[in-house]
Formats: structure tokens, C-alpha cells, sequence
């Protein structure tokens, strides 16, 4: 783990849990694409940073997970280096709190304010193109979350940040976390037409086509879809259809399952009723939803 690895001239990763990028500069300079998760994963990445001479310079997030930003704020004091964040993901990786409340839907209770949901706070810029080194060009990869980017390098390797999902991670926990499924389906059918040297998602391997690997997740959005539109032949409520879900899936329920699987859920409801697969109705103060 944290073993650095060279996909092209300048375009490196270091293996994680959240793989993270590295490009060489000029000079000795480098920058990163994410941090990792915490302290320890900065504290690592450091390591590597020294072992190679290199200074780091910038660090582009490509969103505002707690598992993409941890290590900004070590890093930061550390090396001096600047921090980019897009769009609402720059609001959130200030205000690292933002997650936990989001996915609760509430201020988030003990169990959720913990580093795996909840960065330290990082003195972050909104990321432009303009704040890219030269030859970089940004890519919008929203669906996951808010405005989440990957990156291609001048060396035309692409860093995919959390749009894909391995095949053992979708077969293991079949609900993977997304915000917008609308959006998410269009990036994935984007990212389908992508060429380049290499593709370094943050959550699957690196490879030199993810074609099929997208396609793949493509086919899980619709399975789930499916799966929700027909357990509600009869009106559910959310808890109801999420206590079936994790019950058909054989899923563990607790506090962080329930706030990154339960967002999920509302996400697929929300998507099925805009496109007209679901109806909501309000019955004996309830909300219900129901297949049309």
C-alpha cells in the first residue's frame, strides 16, 4: 500500500484506498490529484515525496470526500502547497462537516462525524481551468457527487476520480454510492467514448480501456433501478424499501451504511419519479412510494 506506480512519463499514482495521482512538473515540482483520507495517508504520501527529491506545489481535488481530501490540510502544512476544489466541492472541503449533514439529512450525530466522513477543514480555492499547470485539461465528471472532475494530463493519462467502481466492489455491495443518477448515467456513457493512454479510476484498476468496465456500471444503476421499481408495486415508505433492500442484498446495517446507501436510495427515488416510473403520494402522514 502507498506504493508509487508510473503510468506514463510524468503521470504516477500511488496505490491506496482511494488510489491517488501524481505529475511531475518542471524542476522537481509535483502536484497531486486528491490526498488521500487522513493524517496517516499524507504522512505516507510525504514519504514518497521525499524519496524522489520532489516538491509538491498543488493539490487538485477532484470532490470533496472525505477519503479524496484527508490529507490536504497535513499536506498543506507541510509543503506549503495550494488546494483546489471544484464548484460546491470547494464549500465542502472547507466545511468539512457539510458531508455527514448532507447524507443524514440533519446535523449528523457522534457516529458520523468521524474522519471517514468527515475531513479535517483545508484552506481550499475554488478550482478553475486557469489554476491547472499547463497542458492539463479538467473533465467533468458529475453523478457521484456535486460537481466532481477528473483530470488529463499532458502525457494523456486520465484520472477518473470515483466515477467507476470495480466489478468485485459492485457485485459485493451492489448500492454504490451516487448523487444524481441522471447525471451519473451520462458521465458513464461519456467516459465510455474516452481515449488515452491510461485510465486511473480512483476505485477500480488502472487500465488501458474502461469501456466495459463502464458499461458494467452502467447495467448496476439499472439492476438497482429495477430492483426499487418493483418493490414498490405495493405504496413503501423510504425505510421500508431501504430495510428490503439490505435484506435482498444481505447488507449490514449501521450508521455509516445508512447515511451513504439511504442517500443513495432517496437519489434512485428521486430520479424514478422524475422520469415517471414512480409516483409519490402523502398517506396518514407518511410518504409512500408506489410504481406506476
Amino acid at each position: 500500500m502507498y506504493e508509487l506506480i508510473q503510468a506514463s512519463e510524468r503521470s504516477y499514482y500511488i496505490q491506496s484506498p482511494a488510489k491517488i495521482g501524481l505529475v511531475r512538473l518542471e524542476g522537481g515540482e509535483v502536484c497531486l490529484i486528491d490526498s488521500g483520507s487522513d493524517k496517516d495517508a499524507g504522512r505516507k504520501v510525504r514519504q514518497v515525496l521525499e524519496r524522489n527529491g520532489w516538491h509538491l506545489t498543488a493539490i487538485y481535488n477532484t470532490h470533496s470526500n472525505a477519503d479524496h481530501i484527508g490529507g490536504n490540510k497535513y499536506l498543506q502544512s507541510q509543503t506549503g502547497c495550494k488546494l483546489y476544489a471544484p464548484g460546491l466541492e470547494c464549500a465542502f472541503t472547507r466545511y468539512p462537516v457539510l458531508e455527514p449533514s448532507f447524507l443524514y439529512g440533519g446535523y449528523p450525530c457522534k457516529e458520523l462525524r468521524h474522519k471517514f466522513l468527515m475531513a479535517q477543514e483545508s484552506d481550499v480555492r475554488e478550482l478553475t481551468a486557469a489554476c491547472l499547470p499547463e497542458g492539463f485539461s479538467m473533465l467533468p465528471l458529475p453523478g457521484h457527487f456535486f460537481d466532481m472532475v477528473g483530470f488529463r494530463t499532458p502525457d494523456d493519462v486520465v484520472y477518473l476520480a470515483d466515477c467507476l467502481s470495480s466489478r468485485e466492489t459492485l457485485d459485493k455491495y451492489q448500492i454504490c454510492f451516487l448523487y444524481d443518477a441522471a447525471a451519473y448515467l451520462d458521465t458513464l456513457e461519456m467516459v465510455k467514448t474516452l481515449q488515452a493512454k491510461w485510465f486511473i479510476p480512483a476505485h477500480a484498476e488502472a487500465a488501458e480501456d474502461v469501456s466495459a468496465l463502464a458499461q458494467y456500471n452502467i447495467h448496476k444503476v439499472q439492476e438497482i433501478a429495477e430492483r426499487i421499481t418493483a418493490l414498490c408495486l405495493e405504496p413503501l415508505c423510504f425505510e421500508d424499501i431501504l430495510q428490503r433492500l439490505f435484506a435482498d442484498f444481505g447488507l449490514t446495517m449501521n450508521f455509516e451504511q445508512y447515511v451513504l446507501v439511504g442517500s443513495t436510495v432517496r437519489s434512485y427515488l428521486a430520479w424514478l419519479k422524475d422520469t415517471g416510473r414512480l409516483n409519490a403520494v402523502f398517506e396518514d402522514n407518511k410518504l409512500l412510494w408506489q410504481r406506476v
